[in-house]
């Protein structure tokens, strides 16, 4: 049977719970035990798919097509788990699929309560997600306190109780924050969160305590007095510069010594070799580059934060430290592509809707004119395509039928069917739901013979993950060829997924999103490649640079 660990949060959101609960994941799987990872939310969307990314962040989506939380991205990176639609419930979730027991008459008739009906509920999607695992942490969304995610903390009490204090482990994170002007640490906060949670019935067995130092002894004391849990499970959760160092960090304070002591679980000591591989590969780099990212919602680098992590990892492959600029694609429509100049090279993620599209369209064709490694993530391919039809190809206006369901060549339309392998032929039109109705989740592409995907990947087929409703226009596929664009990968049932143009130096767009399965410990072929484009592209400017400048200094003599 597994064990479960239970993170919460309390005093204030955004503490890091993903984070904490993913690294120590990476511990407990260091120490030779099955990880499972589970993230309970407590907002009312079935699912995360339609939520704005300026109030929700990036949608992470798994290999079965689960749109998910973000933090699911932090297990994926940190655990060498791969997540999927047991991994994540939504409180939407949840009473959706009560209601449903409901009207089949599941219930023969009962009135439908919070307990047991939710409770039981959101018990069983817990253990269906831990599966077959050693230890499944399960995290819940949410702060301590805040009446939205409460079913969920009466069903983890519930659990506490039925499965045992042996099998499970309550780790609580908290904000120990540091008063301006006096320096004083307040202790404070801690404690009546704490409070709060021990109100419902649950008695946390660990503190990690989030603060920018580590926690004096006569503070962990107090902290240990007042919340009942043992001096040593109060642990600091440092504010640390490479999110990679957290699994260290932890375990260096002895926190999974704590939970396997716990649980009772007869386990090796603790290798945490891959990870400080990792952290010294990204300490010492040998090179750096400096990679621009057009986006549409770039004051939330959280929309962004796979992409972010996925260049970090190609940057850890190729010993080389990124530097990634971010440029809001309307002010390149207002002002124009003179801030791309100097950069090694262009990144265009994936987004919708028409805002900004423009400004990216610009930063496309900046970095095909000018041979500046070029790399366009779903919505950036489908722009690429949109850019090279129009100042290439001559189609005058190209353009999407999301942003423009009149234009005269509709190079990138809504496709009505496609093949999954799980469920087999999917179909959707203009009326259909936003939710649910994209492609999603891994599926196979062929890679053509003497690409740079072909090369870059080193094999003939690949999986990837997607999400998107809006594909390239096959009718064009035989204009496109003949104009030069190479098309590199094809899913099964003939979906553009891969251009390239054969005479830039590397220009590769993807309809997939190779972004989320990369990690730190393995990275990702195309992000690697990328930067060691990067790189290349760096090398041979600089002595164009030199010369500029000595020739600038000639002209001052």
């Amino acid at each position: 049977m597994p064990r479960f660990v239970f993170v919460t949060g309390g005093v204030v959101s955004s503490l890091g719970k993903g984070i904490a609960s993913a690294s120590l994941g990476a511990i407990l799987e260091a120490r030779g035990l099955k990880i499972a990872m589970v993230k309970l939310d407590p907002y009312i969307n079935v699912d995360p798919g339609t939520m704005s990314p300026f109030q929700h962040g990036e949608v992470f989506v798994t290999t079965d097509g689960t749109e998910s939380d973000l933090d699911l991205g932090h297990y994926e990176r940190f655990v060498h788990t791969t997540t999927g639609r047991h991994s994540n419930f939504t409180t939407g979730r949840i009473y959706e699929r009560v209601i449903a027991k409901e009207r089949r008459g599941d219930y023969l008739g009962a009135t439908v309560q919070v307990i047991p009906h939710i409770t039981d509920e959101i018990k069983r999607s817990i253990l269906l997600g831990a599966g077959d695992s050693d230890v499944c942490m399960v995290e819940i969304g949410g702060t301590v306190g805040d009446i939205e995610s409460l079913p969920f903390l009466e069903a983890i009490r519930q659990l506490g109780v039925e499965l045992g204090r042996n099998n499970c482990v309550f780790m609580h994170l908290t904000l120990v924050p540091v008063v301006g002007g006096s320096g004083e640490i307040k202790t404070k906060p801690t404690q009546h969160s704490v409070k709060e949670l021990r109100g419902i019935g649950i008695q946390p067995d660990v503190l990690l305590c989030r603060c920018q130092h580590p926690l004096p002894e006569e503070q962990r004391c107090k902290i240990a007095l007042f919340t009942n849990v043992e001096e040593r499970a109060v642990i600091s959760a440092l504010d640390a510069d490479d999110i990679y160092k957290i699994p260290m960090l932890l375990h260096e304070q002895g926190l999974d010594d704590i939970v396997v002591d716990k649980l009772r679980l007869e386990v090796p000591p603790t290798d945490l070799t891959e990870w400080r591989a990792v952290v010294n590969a990204k300490a010492n780099p040998d090179g750096q580059v400096d990679v621009a990212m057009v986006g549409k919602y770039v004051q939330v680098r959280d929309s962004y934060i796979s992409l972010n992590e996925a260049l970090i990892h190609g940057g850890i492959k190729s010993r080389t430290r990124v530097n990634i600029h971010y440029f809001e694609s309307t002010d390149i429509e207002g002002h124009g592509v003179h801030a791309l100049k100097g950069m090694d090279a262009i990144l265009v993620p994936g987004g919708f809707g028409e805002r900004g599209i423009e400004g990216k369209i610009q930063a496309v064709r900046y970095a095909r004119e000018n041979g500046i490694p070029y790399l366009g993530i779903c919505l950036g391919m489908q722009l690429a395509v949109i850019e090279y039809g129009r100042h290439v190809l001559g189609l005058e206006n190209a353009n999407s039928t999301e942003f423009n369901r009149a234009t005269p060549h509709p190079v990138i339309a809504m496709i009505t069917e496609w093949q999954d392998a799980a469920r087999g032929a999917q179909q959707r039109d203009e009326a259909s739901a936003k939710g649910g109705t994209m492609r999603l989740g891994a599926q196979s592409v062929d890679l053509a013979a003497g690409s740079r995907a072909r090369e870059v990947y080193g094999r003939d087929e690949i999986q990837e993950r997607h999400r998107h409703r809006y594909e390239f226009n096959n009718t064009f596929l035989e204009r496109y060829q003949r104009g030069g664009m190479s098309f590199a990968g094809f899913s099964k049932d003939g979906l553009v997924e891969i251009v390239e143009l054969p005479n830039h130096p590397w220009f590769l767009a993807t309809q997939f999103h190779p972004e989320f399965p990369s990690t730190p410990r393995g990275g990702h072929p195309l992000f690697t490649g990328f930067i060691k484009a990067a790189r290349a592209h760096r090398a041979a400017q600089m002595p164009v640079a030199a010369t500029a400048s000595a020739n600038a200094c000639c002209a001052a003599g």
